[in-house]
């Protein structure tokens, strides 16, 4: 069973700054979890590791589909394997790096198994919401898996439309799937690190991340990109939908102001996710230096 570092934590927290420094100093190569670095074309908006960054380690998992493709979370799984055993038969580390909460967990604990995706299902369900709206569909949830309903904020469609269809497809709650699972058993000896800066500092981080995509352009370039080839889905990534919006109005201001508030509910999901599935964080601010010596020690078999 390979050993795998993995470094988890909302996003704009230091995950990519950290994974490098570990992946140059322990022969290490890294592979991303994250569910919108993997798209080519889309690198400013989501936070890709710079040209400099993927110069000093190996990357795997960035780029490796189209705007216009879904990813999901067994594909992930099935690529991620693959990376793992090639870097683990070349004698190098691996470390996972990403803040897709169950991408993680699925590639360190295994999926559930639960009925695949039904486009005529989804449809249906996306003519349902179309018609009454998310409410509607959290309180049809509520009446078939109120455990699912209880942990799945009411706005959150995918979600809601996932559980929903594991119930239509399978006969079963998905909550009945999960506590089944229970996520216990290990497909790799993982050491997890938990990357959670106060939100202070979480939150300037953010906005000078943000303020750099709109402001050096790189954010616009890549949301007409995504415009002139009908890539219309990709544009429900935070910052896309929003500069979109602003190539019609004019209003950037505006733009980067709602890309800085849907970042911070975003990193807000994040954290919660992680405190419950990944445990105790690492202390702030972290002595990288330290860590690549605990690192060292782990992947040589000491105890953590």
């Amino acid at each position: 069973m390979y050993r795998v570092l993995t470094i988890c934590g909302p996003t704009a927290s230091g995950k990519t700054a950290l994974a490098v420094e570990l992946a140059e100093k322990l022969d290490g190569e890294i592979v991303s979890a994250d569910s919108q670095q993997c798209y080519r074309g889309l690198d400013a908006g989501t936070a890709k590791p710079t040209p400099q960054e993927r110069a000093r380690a190996p990357h795997h998992l960035l780029d490796v589909a189209d705007p216009e493709e879904q990813l999901d979370a067994a594909r992930f799984v099935q690529l991620a394997d693959a990376a793992i055993a090639d870097i683990g038969k070349r004698g190098k580390r691996a470390i996972v790096a990403g803040g897709t909460g169950l991408w993680i967990r699925a590639l360190l604990r295994g999926l559930l198994d639960a009925p695949g995706a039904s486009p005529e299902f989804r449809a249906a369900v996306r003519e349902e919401f179309e018609a009454l709206g998310v409410p509607a569909l959290h309180a049809r949830l509520r009446a078939v898996d109120p455990a699912a309903a209880a942990r799945i904020l009411p706005n959150d469609r995918v979600r809601i439309e996932r559980a929903l269809e594991v119930h239509a497809l399978s006969g079963r709650p998905l909550s009945d799937l999960q506590r089944e699972h229970r996520f216990a058993q290990a497909r790799y000896q993982a050491l997890i690190w938990f990357l959670d800066p106060p939100r202070e500092v979480l939150r300037a981080r953010i906005e000078a991340r943000t303020r750099r995509m709109f402001a050096d352009g790189s954010l616009r370039h890549e949301t007409e990109w995504l415009l002139a080839r009908g890539a219309t889905k990709a544009l429900k990534i935070i910052g896309y939908g929003e500069c979109a919006e602003a190539l019609q109005t004019g209003d950037w201001a505006a733009a980067e102001e709602r890309t800085n508030a849907r970042t911070r509910q975003y990193a807000k999901r994040q954290r919660s996710w992680f405190a419950k599935d990944a445990g105790a964080s690492l202390q702030w601010p972290f002595d990288a230096l330290r860590l690549c010596e605990q690192a060292a020690g782990w992947y040589e078999g000491a105890p953590r």
